[in-house]
C-alpha cells in the first residue's frame, strides 16, 4: 500500500453509528407528510443525500419545516450517535504517526456539533468540510478538493474513507484513493481501492 499524507473520513456510517437515529425518524417523516408506511431497506439509500436532498427527492411541500422537524426526531431519538468500536483507537495511531486527518461530510454544522459533542476523536483533525461550506455536495468532488486544499495536500497523496458509492464517486472524481469502510453500511463498491472490515484495518493505512 502506498503512503499517505492525509486520511479524510465520512461521518455517518465510518466514523459515527447513526443509521438508526436518522432513518427511523425519517420513517415517521414520510408516514406524517405523505400517509405512506415505508421499510427501513426503502430509506436506507437517503443515508447518501443531504437533508434537503431527501426532502426534494420525497416532494415534501413545505422542505424547510419538514426537514426542521426530522432534524428534531432525529436529536431525540433514544439511541445517540456513537464511534464505531475500536475507532478511536485507529485514529489515535494514525494521529501519532503524523498523518493528517480531515472530516468531509454532507452534514451541517450545527448537526455536526450535536453528533461530535464530548467525541474523544475531535483534537485527530485538522479540519471539516461540511454541506454548508460549499454549494456542490457528493458526490461532486468539490467537498474533497476544499479539504485538500485547506490541507495543502495533493490528491494523488490522500484517501477517502467512506461507505456509500456516492463517496467513492467523489474520491474517484477528486482524483483520491478510496477506501470502503465495510463496517458501516455493508454495502460493496467494486470501485473501492481498498476493502476495511473493522475500523482497525485503518491501521494498514500506515504503511509504507
Amino acid at each position: 500500500m502506498k503512503y499517505y499524507q492525509a486520511v479524510l473520513y465520512d461521518i455517518d456510517g465510518t466514523l459515527l453509528d447513526t443509521r438508526d437515529m436518522n432513518l427511523y425518524p425519517l420513517l415517521r417523516i414520510i408516514k406524517e407528510e405523505l400517509g405512506q408506511d415505508w421499510t427501513y431497506d426503502q430509506v436506507k439509500k437517503y443515508l447518501a443525500y443531504t437533508g434537503m436532498q431527501v426532502m426534494e427527492e420525497l416532494n415534501i411541500r413545505d422542505k424547510e419545516t419538514t426537514y426542521a422537524r426530522w432534524v428534531r426526531y432525529v436529536n431525540e431519538y433514544p439511541q445517540p450517535a456513537k464511534l464505531f468500536p475500536g475507532l478511536a483507537e485507529a485514529l489515535a495511531e494514525i494521529h501519532q504517526a503524523g498523518i493528517l486527518q480531515a472530516i468531509v461530510s454532507s452534514k451541517k454544522h450545527a448537526q455536526f456539533e450535536i453528533d461530535m459533542a464530548g467525541k474523544e476523536i475531535l483534537p485527530y483533525f485538522a479540519t471539516a468540510v461540511l454541506e454548508e461550506d460549499t454549494p456542490l455536495h457528493k458526490p461532486n468532488p468539490e467537498p474533497l478538493l476544499l479539504c485538500l486544499k485547506r490541507l495543502g495536500i495533493a490528491p494523488e497523496h490522500a484517501i477517502y474513507i467512506g461507505d456509500m458509492p456516492s463517496d467513492c464517486l467523489a474520491a474517484k472524481r477528486a482524483g483520491m484513493d478510496f477506501a470502503l469502510a465495510r463496517w458501516g453500511s455493508g454495502q460493496r463498491v467494486e470501485q473501492a481501492d481498498f476493502v476495511l472490515e473493522n475500523p482497525k484495518d485503518l491501521l494498514k493505512l500506515l504503511e509504507k
